[in-house]
């Protein structure tokens, strides 16, 4: 008995803490408000395993990059993005270097409708109030300024952008199977009529069955495949050419193309911001759940 008024004191001391930096979900889940935020720091190369969360989740990377696996596909998550994950959604997340904000909502107050996951864009100001979350205890009061944060938090993500940064698996196991092997090889020169040969079809019934089973054309998916894979490499320090060339792309002026046609900014330019805002960021330390 004395264990568990000792646990349930414990708890309720984490949910009126004004710092909400590394704190355990799970002392926290149950408070009585609509978001909890939690900022931790992830050493490069953690990877926390398949689990599930009974609010949904806005994980936010300040720094670093973030690669999300679902039972649907795979999300990679740049710095200054972040990805939406829906209540009860299984997933698993593999940090490079990432300093996070993550805030943990309640399902009845999810501002996001979509039933997946996305990627989405954050804006300077959505950057801001991210940041102030982490001052605001699990307990915040409602009426108060802190309150008006968690309002102004909900709209900005309902608001937010998504981003093309999504791979979809196919349910088909000979077709997933191929998905899987490109992903950890992708070329931009992979043709669909190889494809369809291994799979022993027609291409018109692989194109097909592509789009059936993905939502996408071959094509389409495969650019974002690649797009996946070059943004890892990039902020690596590996140079536009060597990455464009390492992806199968003619010349680095073609990928740079195709990188602004998608992300808004040539790859030299999203390094550089990437890394400009890294360095800006204070450095907290120690690392838990996600």
């Amino acid at each position: 008995m004395a264990d568990i008024r000792r646990l349930a004191n414990n708890r309720c001391i984490s949910a009126t803490l004004t710092t909400m930096l590394n704190i355990p979900l799970a002392d926290v889940d149950r408070v009585a408000r609509p978001i909890v935020a939690i900022g931790t720091d992830y050493s490069p190369g953690t990877l926390l395993d398949f689990h599930t969360h009974r609010r949904a989740q806005f994980l936010y990377g300040m720094t670093g990059l973030m690669e999300v696996d679902t039972d649907d596909g795979t999300w990679m998550v740049p710095p200054y993005s972040g990805v939406w994950l829906p209540a009860g959604k299984r997933h698993r997340v593999r940090m490079n270097g990432v300093s996070t904000r993550s805030l943990y909502i309640e399902p009845h107050a999810a501002p996001r409708p979509s039933p997946g996951c996305e990627v989405l864009v954050v804006s300077p100001l959505l950057h801001q109030l991210l940041l102030a979350s982490a001052n605001m205890p699990a307990l915040y009061d409602e009426n108060g300024r802190d309150g008006a944060l968690a309002q102004l938090l909900l709209h900005e993500l309902q608001l937010a952008p998504s981003l093309p940064l999504f791979a979809p698996l196919p349910h088909d196991p000979e077709l997933a199977s191929l998905c899987r092997n490109f992903l950890g090889q992708p070329s931009i020169r992979s043709l669909p009529e190889e494809w369809a040969r291994q799979l022993h079809r027609s291409q018109r019934t692989f194109n097909r069955l592509f789009r059936q089973q993905t939502g996408m054309s071959f094509g389409a998916w495969r650019q974002q495949a690649c797009l996946m894979a070059a943004l890892p490499r990039l902020l690596a320090g590996s140079s536009v050419t060597r990455t464009a060339l390492e992806l199968g792309y003619d010349s680095p002026g073609a990928f740079s193309s195709m990188f602004r046609k998608v992300l808004g900014q040539p790859p030299t330019a999203f390094v550089r911001a990437a890394t400009r805002q890294g360095e800006e960021l204070p450095n907290h330390g120690s690392q838990t759940e996600a």
